[in-house]
């Protein structure tokens, strides 16, 4: 018999019952040892609490504004720049002068509105004679023409008229004495309210009417003729003249006189200034106040 025959049954029976049962063996140890303790799963830890800290002054909320405000805000102060401020002045400047053009307008306007019935018809009437005065000049110096040309002695026609014409500049240069019908103006000023200025509006109030010679408190007045504020009286051409102002006037009375009354003219004028204005109509007048004769310094005559 072979070594294993030998072996007895019941070893060889628990041999096989070991190795056959190896499952429960290791089922039987399983338990016999101790449990796999699981790791420990992180646990997220809480955040330790910040110490206290004195909370924050927050700004006070801003009031709201209402629309009158805001406006207000943005008016001012005022942000002006330069080419602002430039159409500014340039606006105020236009502004001014159309001011002043309508209160003048006015003012003429309202003289004339508030004129009575007898006024507007003398101004009519001072109109209609301005239109036939130059209508008569007119004439005359077509009869001159007509004269040249029909007369046999044409030279000496032309002489003749040439010697008139001189006498005629010298009265309106001033060069020679005149006379004729004509207004004497005096004027007093006790107030001493009257200046250089209104006095020229007088002067060429009394030429638009005609005037052919005019002379002031012994000045003659010319076509160059300026006047000038000085102190409490007026210079004339450099000539100082006081109160009161006597104006002697060669023209056509009934012309004259109504030119310087007229509503909102040189005598209504003067009397807002407290001046008295008296005005006296004459047949003969004499301007005797001469001027020299000064001969140009650059001007000659395009016949020579």
């Amino acid at each position: 018999m072979s070594d294993h025959d030998e072996t007895p049954a019941g070893e060889r029976d628990d041999a096989r019952t070991s190795r056959g049962d190896g499952s429960e063996f290791g089922n039987r140890l399983r338990k016999e040892l101790p449990q796999e303790v699981p790791a420990a799963e992180e646990v997220p830890q809480e955040p330790e609490p910040e110490p206290d800290r004195a909370p924050e002054p927050q700004p006070d909320p801003e009031p709201r504004l209402t629309g009158r405000q805001r406006l207000a805000q943005g008016l001012w102060p005022p942000r002006v720049t330069r080419a602002q401020l430039i159409v500014a002045v340039l606006l105020f400047g236009l502004g001014f002068g159309l001011a002043v053009q309508v209160a003048s307008n006015s003012d003429s306007d309202s003289a004339l509105r508030g004129a009575r019935q007898e006024d507007l018809v003398r101004i009519l009437d001072e109109l209609d004679d301005r239109t036939q005065r130059l209508e008569d000049e007119k004439q005359g110096l077509e009869k001159q023409r007509d004269e040249l040309e029909n007369s046999s002695d044409q030279a000496e026609e032309a002489r003749k008229q040439t010697i008139e014409k001189e006498r005629q500049l010298g009265i309106l240069a001033g060069t020679v004495a005149a006379q004729g019908p004509g207004v004497t103006m005096t004027i007093q000023d006790t107030k001493g309210t009257v200046e250089a200025d209104m006095l020229l509006d007088a002067i060429q109030e009394l030429r638009a009417a005609g005037a052919e010679a005019i002379q002031v408190n012994g000045v003659r007045v010319v076509a160059g003729t300026y006047l000038t504020d000085s102190g409490k009286g007026v210079g004339v051409d450099g000539n100082k003249i006081n109160a009161p102002y006597r104006f002697k006037v060669i023209g056509k009375p009934q012309d004259l006189e109504p030119a310087l009354n007229i509503p909102g003219g040189v005598v209504q004028t003067l009397e807002k200034e407290q001046a008295t204005v008296t005005i006296e109509r004459s047949t003969k007048i004499v301007v005797d106040a001469l001027r020299a004769a000064k001969r140009p310094d650059y001007a000659r005559s395009s016949s020579q």
